[in-house]
């Protein structure tokens, strides 16, 4: 079954994605004007479009592996990658802002591909099993005092490997400009959101540990690949749960109120966050 087939059927009951919570935390009138409002964007970053492209030529090399024990030519996935980006620019109705480091498409382009051959020439899997890619999974939220509730989390995890430990990895990849801080991958919601999915569909048991792990090409004059591991525990998982749960509640009881942060800077809705 096709990725986007298994997700769409996954969005069929009721749930709650790890970007939607991770948007509410962000800031809850964000949340409304997206998620429920479903307002069209006043512009989209450049950003968006480049890391999404990036994900799909990621995906391809990791799938053809997997599935055909064949590695990719890295000028295949260079070409899907301005495929896809191209495609997206070429199709959108609302301004594109750009980055510093990618002022326009060209550059764009040429910094993905960059990117790309960072990762190519960089990833080692050696002692490694590909267990899955880009593998969408739901979960059944619970409360504190393990009444399930009605709605699922559901989640996309970029990839899922297998060490000679037999451990399980869950590995999420990302580009920046500046390297993470071993603190912000410790906190990172998405790896507590992975951990709940993998315990929850029996991939690990309910009490083990998982073992994560962010890859991250850093968008440098000459790119490299950085790894930050971590780990999420049961605790983890349950404290994650909690904080779904709370969200779930202020939407609910409407609760959408701006939060000024970092953020800010990129909003797709700023004009009316300032309108209202």
């Amino acid at each position: 079954m096709a990725k986007s087939q298994a997700l769409q059927e996954l969005k069929q009951e009721l749930h709650i994605s790890y970007s939607q919570v991770f948007t509410y935390l962000g800031c809850s009138l964000k949340y409304q004007f997206m998620y429920v409002e479903a307002r069209p964007p006043e512009h989209t970053n450049i950003a968006l479009s480049f890391g999404g492209a990036l994900h799909v030529a990621i995906e391809r090399y990791y799938r053809t592996l997997k599935d055909k024990n064949y590695l990719e030519p890295l000028s295949v996935l260079e070409e899907l990658f301005q495929d896809c980006i191209s495609m997206e620019l070429d199709h959108t109705e609302i301004p594109v802002l750009y980055k510093k480091e990618t002022p326009d498409r060209e550059s764009t382009i040429k910094m993905g591909k960059a990117l790309l051959k960072a990762f190519y020439e960089s990833i080692d899997l050696s002692g490694m099993e590909i267990v899955a890619v880009e593998l969408p999974l739901s979960a059944r939220l619970y409360t504190d005092t393990g009444e399930a509730t009605e709605l699922k989390l559901i989640g996309v995890i970029d990839l899922v490997l297998r060490n000679l430990e037999a451990e399980l990895i869950a590995v999420d990849h990302k580009s920046a400009a500046k390297p993470y801080a071993q603190s912000t991958v410790d906190s990172n919601l998405q790896f507590s959101a992975y951990s709940y999915l993998l315990a929850s569909n029996k991939y690990v048991f309910p009490t083990a540990p998982v073992n994560c792990r962010m890859d991250v090409l850093r968008k440098l004059k000459t790119p490299k690949l950085e790894h930050y591991h971590t780990v999420r525990t049961a605790a983890h998982r349950k404290r994650f749960a909690k904080i779904a749960n709370a969200v779930l509640s202020g939407i609910e009881n409407d609760i959408f109120i701006p939060n000024h942060s970092w953020l800010c800077a990129d909003c797709q809705y700023a004009k009316a966050c300032e309108a209202w």
